[in-house]
């Protein structure tokens, strides 16, 4: 599928491409809900409702990410909420052998996130993904999302790629077409970014289940 050969860098993507979603899909859509139920004594299907609508007016723009945003917004501190179920953070499979493999050929891997660092943290420290890449960029530090075009440029500025020879994997679609109009060659998505969710079916990019399928050999760079 991929000629490594072809390819100096290696973006990737954080929640859904490296960490299993599912620690941030049950945070927003069951933890958090209840939580801000008990907290501001509502049902939890009306909090759940309620901050279903709130979060989707967020959707594709850097609030939608920032917990600094949503703890304001809703009057709870996101970050230590998002503690209390840290114990989900995981690697989805065959992501440190994939890493560890892209180091052994000298292939430069970055991870490119729109995590907010209260989160981006918290997963560091749960799992030290920031010791298996060569560095990790947050697109807070830029006030861009993935999903605007601009983003790219900023990026390119702190971390010099050639869009011709490199490869972003990403679940999210609207990140993988900004990258595309970008001029980055190589997109790759992943199938079930989640692994208690339904897998997808993706036509518009190539996608993956798990990093195994593209494992370059020591001949392939």
């Amino acid at each position: 599928m991929i000629d490594w050969s072809q390819i100096d860098t290696v973006l990737l993507d954080m929640d859904g491409t490296l960490l299993d979603l599912h620690f941030d899909s049950h945070f927003w859509l069951e933890f958090l809900p209840l939580r801000y139920a008990q907290i501001h004594a509502m049902e939890p299907g009306e909090a759940r409702e309620w901050l279903h609508q709130r979060i989707i007016q967020e959707q594709g723009t850097l609030n939608w990410y920032c917990l600094d945003f949503w703890s304001r917004e809703l009057g709870i501190d996101v970050p230590e909420l998002k503690r209390e179920v840290a114990d989900r953070i995981a690697f989805r499979p065959h992501v440190k052998d994939f890493l560890a493999r892209l180091q052994q050929e000298k292939i430069r891997t970055v991870i490119v996130t729109n995590a907010h660092y209260g989160s981006l943290n918290l997963k560091k420290e749960y799992t030290d993904i920031h010791t298996l890449v060569d560095d990790v960029i947050c697109s807070h530090d830029f006030q861009l999302p993935k999903e605007d075009v601009r983003f790219w440029d900023k990026l390119k500025e702190v971390e010099p790629f050639d869009p011709s020879r490199t490869l972003l994997v990403d679940d999210s679609l609207p990140v993988l077409r900004s990258a595309q109009e970008y001029g980055i060659r190589y997109l790759l998505s992943i199938v079930q970014p989640d692994s208690q969710a339904p897998r997808r079916e993706i036509d518009e990019f190539r996608a993956i289940d798990h990093f195994d399928e593209i494992m370059p050999k020591k001949s392939d760079s």
